[in-house]
Protein backbone atom coordinates (compact mmCIF):
# COMPACT_ATOMS: atom_id res chain seq x y z
CA UNK A 1 0.00 0.00 0.00
CA UNK A 2 1.73 3.34 -0.87
CA UNK A 3 1.30 6.08 1.62
CA UNK A 4 -0.32 9.59 0.83
CA UNK A 5 -0.65 12.73 1.85
CA UNK A 6 -3.85 14.67 0.56
CA UNK A 7 -4.22 18.13 1.31
CA UNK A 8 -6.40 19.66 3.77
CA UNK A 9 -9.99 21.56 1.97
CA UNK A 10 -12.12 24.26 3.71
CA UNK A 11 -15.32 22.70 5.21
CA UNK A 12 -18.31 22.00 2.01
CA UNK A 13 -21.87 22.98 2.30
CA UNK A 14 -23.92 20.04 1.21
CA UNK A 15 -25.00 20.64 -2.48
CA UNK A 16 -27.82 19.00 -3.98
CA UNK A 17 -29.99 17.64 -1.48
CA UNK A 18 -33.70 18.82 0.09
CA UNK A 19 -33.45 19.17 3.68
CA UNK A 20 -36.81 18.62 6.27
CA UNK A 21 -34.91 20.00 8.83
CA UNK A 22 -33.83 23.51 9.23
CA UNK A 23 -30.24 24.82 9.71
CA UNK A 24 -27.02 24.56 7.35
CA UNK A 25 -25.77 20.69 6.31
CA UNK A 26 -21.76 20.23 5.57
CA UNK A 27 -19.85 17.57 4.58
CA UNK A 28 -18.10 16.28 7.02
CA UNK A 29 -14.07 15.25 6.97
CA UNK A 30 -13.59 11.77 6.56
CA UNK A 31 -10.03 9.83 7.05
CA UNK A 32 -9.94 6.17 5.46
CA UNK A 33 -7.32 3.63 6.31
CA UNK A 34 -6.85 0.51 4.93
CA UNK A 35 -5.26 -2.58 7.20
CA UNK A 36 -5.33 -6.29 6.17
CA UNK A 37 -8.64 -7.08 7.38
CA UNK A 38 -10.59 -4.22 7.80
CA UNK A 39 -11.14 -0.59 6.54
CA UNK A 40 -11.53 2.02 9.70
CA UNK A 41 -13.03 5.31 8.65
CA UNK A 42 -13.09 8.16 11.09
CA UNK A 43 -16.03 11.23 10.68
CA UNK A 44 -15.50 14.15 11.92
CA UNK A 45 -18.67 16.22 13.24
CA UNK A 46 -18.17 18.48 15.72
CA UNK A 47 -21.34 18.98 18.18
CA UNK A 48 -22.59 15.62 17.04
CA UNK A 49 -23.00 13.26 20.18
CA UNK A 50 -23.63 9.41 20.01
CA UNK A 51 -27.39 10.12 20.38
CA UNK A 52 -27.29 12.63 17.35
CA UNK A 53 -25.57 10.34 14.36
CA UNK A 54 -27.41 8.07 12.30
CA UNK A 55 -25.48 5.54 10.09
CA UNK A 56 -28.13 3.40 7.82
CA UNK A 57 -27.17 0.91 5.50
CA UNK A 58 -29.28 -0.15 2.33
CA UNK A 59 -28.62 -1.39 -0.95
CA UNK A 60 -24.99 -1.34 -0.73
CA UNK A 61 -25.14 2.79 0.46
CA UNK A 62 -23.48 3.60 3.58
CA UNK A 63 -25.50 7.03 4.99
CA UNK A 64 -24.17 8.56 7.33
CA UNK A 65 -25.58 11.85 9.23
CA UNK A 66 -24.96 14.41 12.05
CA UNK A 67 -27.52 16.41 13.67
CA UNK A 68 -26.49 19.31 16.06
CA UNK A 69 -28.28 20.70 18.83
CA UNK A 70 -28.72 24.51 18.12
CA UNK A 71 -29.68 25.44 21.50
CA UNK A 72 -25.68 24.04 22.90
CA UNK A 73 -24.82 27.22 21.06
CA UNK A 74 -27.46 30.06 21.58
CA UNK A 75 -26.36 33.28 23.18
CA UNK A 76 -22.72 32.41 22.28
CA UNK A 77 -20.76 35.07 20.67
CA UNK A 78 -17.50 33.38 19.78
CA UNK A 79 -14.14 35.51 18.99
CA UNK A 80 -12.51 32.82 16.48
CA UNK A 81 -13.95 29.90 15.36
CA UNK A 82 -12.68 27.24 12.75
CA UNK A 83 -15.49 25.16 12.32
CA UNK A 84 -19.32 26.36 11.18
CA UNK A 85 -21.86 24.68 13.14
CA UNK A 86 -24.37 22.45 11.24
CA UNK A 87 -25.80 19.38 10.46
CA UNK A 88 -23.36 16.63 8.64
CA UNK A 89 -24.43 14.31 5.82
CA UNK A 90 -21.90 12.01 4.13
CA UNK A 91 -22.98 9.15 2.17
CA UNK A 92 -20.17 5.80 0.22
CA UNK A 93 -21.17 3.12 -2.12
CA UNK A 94 -19.26 -0.23 -0.08
CA UNK A 95 -17.97 -2.82 -2.77
CA UNK A 96 -18.73 -6.28 -2.40
CA UNK A 97 -15.53 -6.94 -0.10
CA UNK A 98 -17.21 -5.69 2.46
CA UNK A 99 -18.48 -7.91 5.28
CA UNK A 100 -21.86 -5.51 5.35
CA UNK A 101 -23.41 -7.62 8.67
CA UNK A 102 -20.30 -6.94 10.84
CA UNK A 103 -19.91 -3.07 10.13
CA UNK A 104 -19.08 -1.23 13.53
CA UNK A 105 -19.53 2.44 14.56
CA UNK A 106 -18.71 4.53 17.70
CA UNK A 107 -18.74 8.06 18.53
CA UNK A 108 -16.18 9.52 20.64
CA UNK A 109 -15.54 13.51 21.59
CA UNK A 110 -17.34 14.37 18.06
CA UNK A 111 -15.16 12.11 15.52
CA UNK A 112 -17.25 8.90 14.32
CA UNK A 113 -15.03 5.72 13.96
CA UNK A 114 -16.56 3.26 11.66
CA UNK A 115 -14.75 -0.42 11.27
CA UNK A 116 -16.34 -1.71 7.91
CA UNK A 117 -14.25 -5.68 8.15
CA UNK A 118 -13.24 -7.37 4.18
CA UNK A 119 -15.76 -10.15 3.44
CA UNK A 120 -13.68 -13.58 3.14
CA UNK A 121 -13.03 -13.64 -0.52
CA UNK A 122 -11.44 -10.00 -0.12
CA UNK A 123 -9.11 -11.34 2.45
CA UNK A 124 -5.44 -12.54 1.22
CA UNK A 125 -5.10 -16.52 1.59
CA UNK A 126 -2.23 -18.34 1.37
CA UNK A 127 -2.16 -20.79 -1.55
CA UNK A 128 -0.52 -24.45 -1.04
CA UNK A 129 2.15 -25.80 -3.39
CA UNK A 130 2.46 -29.51 -3.94
CA UNK A 131 5.48 -30.80 -5.55
CA UNK A 132 4.96 -32.25 -9.01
Amino acid sequence: MVEQTLPNREKQPLQGREQTRPGRHFVPDVDICEYEHELRLWVDMPGVTERNVAVTLKDGVLVIEGFVDPSLYAGLVPRYTEYNVGNFYRQFSLSENVDESRIGAKMRNGVLELTLPKAEKAMPRRINVAAA
